[in-house]
């Protein structure tokens, strides 16, 4: 075990995170060194992503740590920050092009999109998002297969914070915030709507049959909460779908 290892929390879906020093570790996973060198490959096209450093002597994955806050305790985010939001997934899925996807067929991605074509963060919100000196999303595990419309289709519902509870078009301007910083086509933003929908109501289903099945850390999630917020979340997105189309128009 390395010294003054200071442990982190907040994540919901690792095994224990810890700080060292401006290093972060934690354990290693089957797509562990495919991340790695997606990150590496981000990092080479200019993206600000956090550097990964291999494993330490203890096997463990290691990046560097970033300093700042996390955007999910600044929300709302006003329109200036939607819009560089925006600009930021634009930036990592336009990096993403020239990844190839190493053995596609081996990735068991959580919520896989149909067709993937583009090696995304796939949890790009504001939970992963830090805010300092340098904005830069963390928390890579989670990276693999996907495409663009399901990736900005995560991002931009919870980042426009369309969520049960909130005024419907105060999350439709916030929702074109991030649409508008990312300059989506018209083709992009035509199918934004339904994929929202079908994301939301993805991730409450995998709640909620991982509850069903005992699939952890999911299983545990559903009871703690996160089952009911998506289950709302879900029926919110697809209730007010109409808004985000005329919104995005």
């Amino acid at each position: 075990m390395v010294e003054d290892e200071q442990e982190l929390t907040g994540g919901n879906a690792s095994e224990r995170v810890v700080r060292v020093g401006q290093t972060v570790r934690k354990p290693w996973l089957e797509n562990s060194s495919a991340v790695q060198s997606y990150l590496g490959a981000l990092r080479s096209s200019g993206v600000d992503v956090p550097q990964p450093l291999g494993r330490d002597a203890d096997g463990r994955l290691v990046v560097e740590y970033i300093e700042g806050a996390l955007a999910l305790d600044q929300l709302p985010l006003g329109h200036d920050d939607l819009l560089r939001v925006g600009r930021m997934i634009r930036d990592i899925h336009d990096a993403s092009e020239e990844v190839v996807i190493p053995n596609p067929d081996d990735w068991n991605t959580l919520l896989p999109a149909e067709n993937p074509n583009l090696m995304c963060h796939n949890d790009l919100a504001p939970w992963n998002l830090i805010m300092g000196d340098r904005w830069v999303f963390i928390d890579w595990d989670g990276a693999g297969p996907s495409t663009r419309l399901w990736d900005l289709a995560y991002a931009a519902q919870s980042f426009g914070q369309l969520f049960d509870g909130q005024p419907v078009q105060d999350a439709a301007l916030r929702l074109r915030a991030v649409v508008d910083g990312y300059e989506a086509d018209g083709a992009l933003r035509k199918a934004l709507p339904a994929a929202m929908a079908k994301r939301t109501a993805a991730m409450f289903n995998l709640l909620e049959t991982s509850n069903q099945t005992g699939f952890q850390p999911w299983a545990k999630m559903f009871v703690n909460g996160h089952g009911e917020h998506w289950r709302a979340a879900a029926q919110y997105v697809a209730r007010h779908q109409e808004v985000w189309e005329q919104t995005l128009s």
